[in-house]
């Protein structure tokens, strides 16, 4: 084990920086603030430890703080629920995770296969570990692109909506979708951060997209459970889905993401569109038939 978590170390120095003095509560000192947010020692006095306790925990020392210390310095700096998740990954606090020895390449039962088959009016797909794409219904692969299509490494989530062009010409939001994709693969990797596949992704990334290493080094955290999207697709034309996620029982490693669009907008007229030419020519449209790309 290293000597120095340095993840931790990083992330504790990151949240300290974003936090606002004023906002926590903290009386005016009249000294200069040279950098932006908290002083460790403030950052100690409001969780309730020493600071020389907590300037050894943010230098990354192998140390372990109990779970309310952890809460407290989580209350200190703001984080919000994936914040504190993350804090107590990187430590060690969180409840245990089965660790993997070596890459397990994840597969979905075919009792799901049937559900995503079934839900013909609704994107939907499953991401495993560091957002692969394990399956997707044809009206997602309609929406988006045709994971099954490109190469086995290709089939990756992150590596789709940062890397290709087709993704930045679909997604009129990019920028906020994209990022949040990062920040939520910096909270997934958080629970296993010595996967050798990790860090490949990362090292990819890092290595091609620019807003990539800006967003990672941030070092900020979010989960994504619900939200909304917008698309402009060549087939449908402009709209906005709503988005549900479920982690599947009996697998913690796998979300499912559902699209939905409100009825009686022009989102609604849209997806109603792009299902009515999917369905129109089913083996057109099936990732069968060798369809490569976006439909």
């Amino acid at each position: 084990m290293p000597a120095t978590n340095r993840e931790l170390a990083d992330f504790l120095r990151r949240a300290r920086s974003r936090v606002d003095p004023a906002r926590a509560g903290l009386p005016a000192d009249g000294r200069i603030r040279r950098v932006p947010g908290l002083r460790r020692e403030e950052v100690a006095l409001l969780a309730g430890v020493s600071t020389d306790y907590y300037t050894r925990l943010e230098q990354g020392r192998r140390i372990t703080p109990t779970a309310g210390v952890v809460d407290a310095i989580a209350r200190a700096l703001d984080l919000d629920a994936a914040g504190r998740t993350h804090l107590g990954d990187l430590i060690g606090t969180s409840a245990p995770r089965k660790r993997r020895s070596a890459p397990v390449v994840q597969r979905v039962r075919p009792g799901l296969h049937q559900f995503l088959d079934s839900l013909v009016g609704q994107p939907a797909f499953i991401l495993g570990r560091r957002t692969d794409v394990l399956a997707s219904n044809r009206l997602a692969r309609a929406l988006l692109t045709d994971f099954d299509q490109l190469p086995v490494k290709q089939r990756n989530y992150a590596r789709w909506i940062l890397l290709s062009d087709e993704a930045r010409a679909l997604c009129r939001d990019w920028e906020v979708q994209a990022r949040a994709v990062v920040e939520n693969l910096r909270l997934d990797i958080g629970t296993d951060p010595d996967d050798p596949l990790a860090r490949e992704l990362v090292a990819d990334l890092a290595a091609h997209s620019c807003e990539f290493r800006a967003w990672w080094d941030a070092h900020s955290v979010y989960q994504r459970t619900f939200g909304s999207k917008q698309f402009r697709h060549p087939v449908a034309g402009d709209l906005t889905v709503n988005y549900e996620t479920l982690t599947l029982p009996g697998d913690p490693d796998q979300t499912l993401f559902v699209y939905t669009t409100e009825a009686g907008t022009t989102s609604r007229e849209a997806m109603d569109l792009l299902a009515s030419w999917v369905w129109s020519s089913p083996s057109a449209h099936d990732h069968r038939s060798g369809r490569p790309g976006t439909l």
